[in-house]
């Protein structure tokens, strides 16, 4: 019998990751990979069973690799915080992990419940991500602040679980908001790596583009009020990822410098 690891990335996540753990228990071993969280996450993991490493937060991919590294065993499954493994998402997961036919890498279709509601879409389903199933070895991050990319160390294709997992992303309102901001300043510092010209005439096109595409083209309005919550967030997060990186290209990231007109 093959051996699985599931790690999970985790910063102040007392109230998700109880359940995460717990769906997850019937695993080899599970490695919570914590920034030096400040609430109690990391001694909820330890009391669970859970091997925790203390890794600095320098973004999303090297995180990841980190996290990866920590991991004992030959197959591991990513799981985060506000995710959670199903019965029948196991049973496959242990079937393909034992199987001589088995692949290095599998997407895995996420439902994800926001406002007690399941989003089916929005770009929401089946949300596949990124490999969240793979072989040590057959999966490596960029080094990214947020929405880190990644590459298949692999001749071989991906393949797919046909089991859902869970994902609650959202507590509540605030964490929408909360979001919104803390990713829109780790994307205003990935782009300021390229050599994308800022302007706010672009945070506001992106914005909008983001927030009608999910809303529209991807059917977000047939999901009802949660639908055009989320679109709503999208814009806020994807317009203030650019002006963030249009005031920090022109050294106006802090209004605290202002120069009056009597100084």
């Amino acid at each position: 019998m093959n051996k699985l690891s599931v790690y999970i990335i985790a910063f102040n996540e007392e109230e998700k990751i109880t359940k995460a753990l717990e769906s997850a228990v019937w695993a080899d071993e599970i490695v919570v990979a914590d920034s030096f969280s400040k609430d109690n996450t990391a001694g909820i993991a330890r009391d669970f069973g859970a091997k925790v490493v203390q890794i600095p937060f320098n973004g999303f991919g090297e995180l990841r690799n980190k996290a990866i590294e920590a991991c004992s065993h030959d197959w591991i499954f990513s799981l985060d915080s506000d995710e959670r493994l199903t019965q029948n998402a196991k049973e496959e997961i242990l079937n393909i992990i034992n199987s001589k036919d088995s692949l290095d890498a599998y997407y895995v279709p996420r439902k994800n419940y926001f406002m007690g509601k399941w989003i089916k879409h929005a770009g929401f389903y089946p949300d596949f991500r990124q490999p969240q199933l793979f072989k040590k070895g057959a999966l490596r991050f960029k080094n990214d602040a947020v929405h880190e990319r990644y590459e298949v160390i692999s001749k071989r294709e991906c393949g797919y679980l046909k089991s859902n997992i869970y994902q609650v992303p959202f507590k509540n309102l605030e964490e929408v908001i909360f979001k919104a901001n803390r990713y829109s300043t780790l994307g205003a510092e990935k782009l300021l790596e390229t050599n994308k010209k800022p302007g706010m005439f672009k945070a506001l096109v992106h914005g909008s583009w983001a927030a009608f595409s999910m809303y529209f083209l991807n059917s977000g309005f047939l999901d009802g009020w949660p639908g055009f919550i989320l679109a709503l967030g999208n814009f806020e997060g994807t317009f203030y990822k650019y002006a963030k990186f249009y005031l920090k290209e022109k050294g106006l990231d802090s209004f605290l410098n202002t120069k009056f007109p009597d100084e």
